[in-house]
């Protein structure tokens, strides 16, 4: 038999470096699907009902898998080479064909006597990645983009059999809200305290507050207490109508009133055209939304094995069907902000006077990591700045930047003077400033 790999062991070990190595995109979070194939036939219903036992050879786990799990303990060595580590999110993706009401991959609906069912499959496969495969897995989502009911006929037909761009099912808040309590209580009894729920991942957070899955779970008190981490994708459409979908807050401060503490999490958003505006999205997600973390839509495409096209094409790195792959200028836009805000660190207040003019800002908050703050110009024109920065320590900062011209290019050092630091923006462009001790 002869296996073809796409890329070859030095491309991968190449893509690996540019996003986990010290010079790389440095990420702290990582996001694993869990796709319907892991348990293609219904087990014994003796099994199905008994919440106290997940059995894991009763699940396939790895056909499927193989190159995500190559991915993603690839890079964990090399996160945890040069002193870091990383927070795995799993989702669901989507139910074995069984558990629905419709029998197919894809059906719409969970059959309910497969409640338990599902959320032991969700189960199985975070005991599978901590225990055999010993990744850090720290939470389980519940669904992806599980609130659009649009995908499915209004009678809950197929229409897409085998054939759609997503494996999702339809998520109602009460069944979230069910979920998270009942895959709590699976997680204690295999021991994973430590693991955290989420209520899944609704299309944008527009759709989270407004189409009732914050509410339905503020009143629920178990619900409540069993949630580990706030989830939604953070996909922006301005334009009102069926798509739409910003960046408010909402759900996140109905939770957040009831658990100050609870974190919250970006879990899928556009690259939009890879460009400045696609890192001004990402400032709005921190501080419209108020999240803490943010994970954009896959970093590595293959654009032919997406199903009528993908509709989100933005990515940092493109696979060719000859073997090769390139660098998208994705990739430099997001390496501004993925290096300066490291896990650990604090979002900082911040005020700009431009509406062309962003701003992103970072403390230390006691990790070894330097204050840093973004400069994002989404205009057509140069800016001249006048940054005025308190609270930092030594007023030097090393400097890079992304342009329409420029890849992540050092253009050296700037010190503050009487407190302000005086900068010119070019248009388009995105620089991330880092404080430093001394001059280099």
């Amino acid at each position: 038999m002869i296996i073809r790999y796409i890329l070859s062991e030095d491309d991968r070990e190449t893509i690996l470096d540019l996003i986990f190595s010290e010079n790389g995109l440095k990420p702290g979070i990582v996001k694993m699907f869990l796709d319907p194939f892991s348990q293609p036939s219904m087990p014994d219903l003796t099994y199905i009902n008994d919440i106290d036992t997940v059995c894991l050879s009763l699940y396939d786990h790895a056909t499927t898998t193989r190159w995500m799990r190559y991915f993603v303990k690839e890079g964990l060595k090399r996160t945890r080479q040069r002193g870091g580590d990383l927070a795995i999110i799993t989702t669901l993706y989507g139910p074995p064909g069984w558990m629905t009401l419709q029998k197919v991959i894809r059906g719409r609906d969970l059959d309910p006597q497969f409640k338990v069912a599902c959320a032991k499959y969700m189960v199985a496969w975070v005991k599978y990645l901590r225990e055999v495969e010993e990744l850090p897995v720290k939470y389980i989502s519940l669904h992806n983009e599980g609130e659009d009911y649009h995908r499915w006929p209004y009678d809950g037909s197929s229409n897409n059999l085998g054939t759609g761009h997503d494996y999702n099912m339809y998520w109602p808040p009460e069944q979230v809200v069910e979920f998270i309590k009942l895959v709590r209580i699976i997680l204690d009894k295999q021991g994973m305290y430590e693991v955290g729920v989420t209520p899944g991942e609704t299309s944008n957070w527009y759709r989270f507050s407004d189409w009732g899955y914050s509410d339905a779970i503020a009143e629920d008190p178990q619900a409540v207490r069993s949630l580990g981490l706030i989830t939604s994708h953070g996909f922006f459409v301005p334009h009102y109508g069926i798509g739409y979908g910003d960046h408010r807050s909402l759900g996140n401060d109905i939770l957040r009133e009831k658990r100050p503490e609870l974190h919250s999490w970006v879990t899928s958003t556009s690259w939009s055209k890879m460009d400045a505006n696609f890192v001004n999205e990402i400032r709005n997600n921190i501080y419209c939304a108020k999240v803490n973390g943010i994970i954009p839509w896959a970093c590595i495409q293959r654009p032919t094995k997406w199903i009528g096209g993908d509709p989100n094409p933005g990515t940092a790195f493109i696979v060719n069907e000859d073997g090769s792959f390139s660098i998208t200028p994705g990739y430099y836009f997001y390496k501004q902000v993925s290096r300066a805000g490291q896990p650990g660190m604090a979002v900082v207040k911040v005020a700009a006077t431009s509406s062309d003019i962003g701003l992103i800002g970072f403390s230390s908050n006691g990790t070894s990591n330097p204050n840093a703050f973004v400069v994002i110009n989404i205009g057509h024109d140069y800016k001249d700045v006048y940054i005025n920065i308190e609270g930092d320590k030594y007023g030097i900062y090393e400097t890079f930047r992304t342009s329409q011209c420029e890849k992540y290019q050092c253009i050296g050092i700037f010190k503050k003077q009487e407190n302000i630091l005086k900068y010119q923006v070019p248009p388009k462009s995105v620089t991330s400033f880092f404080e430093r001790s001394a001059l280099k």
